[in-house]
């Protein structure tokens, strides 16, 4: 194709996505102005972020899980279960913290692999947490009003399945829900209208949970016995464990630990507000640490009180703090739970609704999404548009969908958020120092290089070479990690059994990812300043990828398949829009003429 054709093409606007386009999103990466204003209005303190932080995270499932989980999985040991699920949860936090002190931007995980990784990546981590936070908000606000429908005896239910009943079946409801259309609005518009107001109702919402919370672990102090933490074989009826503090041995607590784990999915949102806080560099990290240690000790007290209050085989999986008070004889106290429980999910639904238009907006104002999602309402300051769509299209999926059986989609998002934040943070720990790049060498890498690098411990300034050979580790890393855990869940039995042929192999990859991590240690770090880092690096994120992926390869098959759906509408928008759209490429572009292609079209269009 000639030049001149190539220009008439672009000019009526058919343009093709060619490899070298595609190649070109993987390097393309975002660069940061930390000097730059901001459109949003910079209103949050890191009380404000923590109170978000808590919200988001500790929802209704504090009244419910710990009853479950000990039950069925772990028994009293449901602590040891959340005492785990917590330090995970940390490690993956503390990953947040450094990199929210990094890149204070809206946006969260996918504002920090565009800086770190590249602008494909990054899309694909965007619409993930659109993923996410859109069915996080749709299942919340379906959970609140099964709530309050049972507490007026199931009227609302009952009115919506004489009169707007849903025959199709499948994955959609029994009726149309228009109380939770019209409640996701309200929330909605309250959002929009200040960053500041909507912080201050959940703060509120959060202080009431959490001294909800109080007084259940108080008021259960008279009532608890030592004893029900040692019950003898004997007394414990069929199907139920063998008894004692873990009647379902070490794997019961394990098991426990990967469900527990979700209870503490929603601090991330905390880092989405990092354009709006007042002090990010500051505020992000203190927030993430302080939020989840507030929701570990509430619910390791929560579950602590409940094993003690009554045996584990007799706890309620659906409502156990209520059906405890019914059996000591405190049904007064059953009405303060339910304010709490509602409480605890409105602040959820704030904290799931907050960030979701931020994203939005991030993506939007990089060109990624159409650009009237980044508009910002000029009295509110609030990513305007952005919030009121959201708002609605949770609203319409928790109207007419059963979001029980879509609940699992967004913690895939999750989980691959985390885990590419961990990622990033190695990757930026190992990265050349900005004021070194313009003496290094551009000879080309080659493998004979990489290879000498490996077991090279003398370096002490990172370089190309070095900086390069931690990414493909990092990527060597997850490719193992993936092997490894789906191997663990898809050979369950065969795990139990022992069998050494899978015993093997999961030994040699343990040791494969130990080796990674140590040749990832010998590389020399960046010199790089930050007012938060985490420690023990490469360990602790090392350590939080591989439970993250673990965590996604025990989510169901036809999850993946909804996955694949939603991550094809992203691709079809990114590969049509996106890519000819970001402000990144736009800024690469000669800026002599507006009309003119750039060398990059001019070369990737002509043959």
């Amino acid at each position: 194709m000639e030049i001149a054709e190539c220009l008439i093409l672009m000019k009526m606007g058919l343009r093709t996505v060619t490899f070298g386009k595609v190649a070109d999103t993987l390097s393309r990466k975002k660069v940061v102005e930390f000097e730059t204003g901001t459109k949003l209005a910079k209103v949050l303190t890191t009380l404000d972020l923590t109170a978000l932080g808590v919200g988001s995270t500790l929802g209704v499932g504090i009244y419910v899980l710990a009853g479950d989980v000990a039950k069925n999985n772990a028994g009293p040991a449901v602590t040891v279960s959340f005492f785990i699920a917590a330090v995970t949860s940390i490690l993956a936090g503390l990953c947040y913290a450094e990199f929210g002190a990094r890149v204070p931007k809206a946006g969260s995980a996918y504002v920090y692999s565009y800086v770190c990784i590249g602008e494909l990546f990054a899309f694909i981590i965007g619409w993930n947490l659109i993923l996410e936070y859109l069915i996080g908000s749709a299942t919340v606000v379906k959970a609140l009003f099964l709530y309050l429908d049972e507490l007026s005896n199931n009227v609302m239910s009952q009115f919506f399945q004489e009169n707007i009943p849903i025959e199709a079946g499948g994955e959609l409801g029994q009726y149309a829900d228009i109380f939770s259309l019209g409640l996701s609005l309200l929330f909605a518009v309250a959002i929009a209208l200040g960053a500041k107001e909507s912080s201050l109702v959940n703060n509120i919402f959060t202080l009431v949970n959490l001294l909800v919370v109080l007084t259940v672990i108080i008021s259960g102090l008279w009532k608890a016995k030592a004893s029900n933490w040692s019950i003898p074989p004997e007394e414990v009826p069929p199907d139920s464990g063998n008894g004692g503090f873990a009647p379902f041995g070490i794997k019961g607590v394990i098991q426990g630990a990967a469900r527990c784990f979700f209870a503490f999915i929603g601090f991330d949102c905390i880092a989405t507000a990092g354009e709006e806080a007042k002090t990010p560099h500051k505020s992000i990290p203190i927030s993430v640490v302080t939020s989840l240690l507030i929701v570990f000790f509430s619910y390791f007290g929560i579950s602590t009180i409940l094993t003690m209050m009554l045996p584990y085989f007799e706890q309620h999986e659906k409502a156990p703090l209520t059906h405890i008070y019914d059996v000591v004889g405190w049904p007064a106290l059953k009405y303060v739970v339910s304010v709490g429980a509602i409480c605890g999910l409105f602040s959820s639904l704030l904290g799931a609704m907050f960030p979701l238009p931020r994203i939005i907006y991030a993506m939007a104002s990089d060109g990624l999404l159409f650009k009237a999602l980044a508009i910002v309402h000029p009295k509110f300051q609030t990513p305007f548009m952005g919030t009121l769509l959201a708002g609605s299209i949770a609203g319409c999926l928790a109207c007419i969908f059963d979001v029980d059986k879509l609940a699992n989609m967004m913690s895939i998002g999750t989980l691959l958020a985390y885990s590419m934040v961990a990622a990033c943070v190695l990757i930026l720990r190992y990265a050349v120092d900005e004021s070194e790049k313009k003496f290094e060498d551009k000879e080309e890498l080659t493998g004979k290089m990489y290879f000498k690098q490996l077991f090279n411990r003398k370096s002490q300034f990172p370089t190309r070479l070095t900086s390069s050979l931690v990414s493909w580790l990092v990527l060597a890393f997850f490719s193992v990690s993936f092997i490894f855990s789906g191997l663990i869940t898809g050979f369950e039995k065969d795990l139990e059994n022992a069998e050494p042929w899978l015993i093997s192999i999961l030994c040699i990859l343990a040791v494969v990812l130990v080796i990674v991590l140590f040749i990832v240690s010998w590389q020399p770090k960046s010199s790089v300043q930050l007012t938060f880092s985490v420690p023990l690096v490469p360990w602790i994120p090392g350590v939080s990828i591989l439970v993250n992926v673990y965590l996604m390869t025990t989510l169901p098959a036809h999850t993946w398949e909804y996955y694949a759906y939603w991550m094809l509408i992203g691709f079809v928008i990114y590969f049509t829009y996106g890519i000819w759209n970001s402000t990144e490429r736009k800024i690469r572009k000669t800026p002599e003429t507006k009309n003119e292609p750039s060398a990059d079209d001019i070369k990737e269009n002509h043959t």
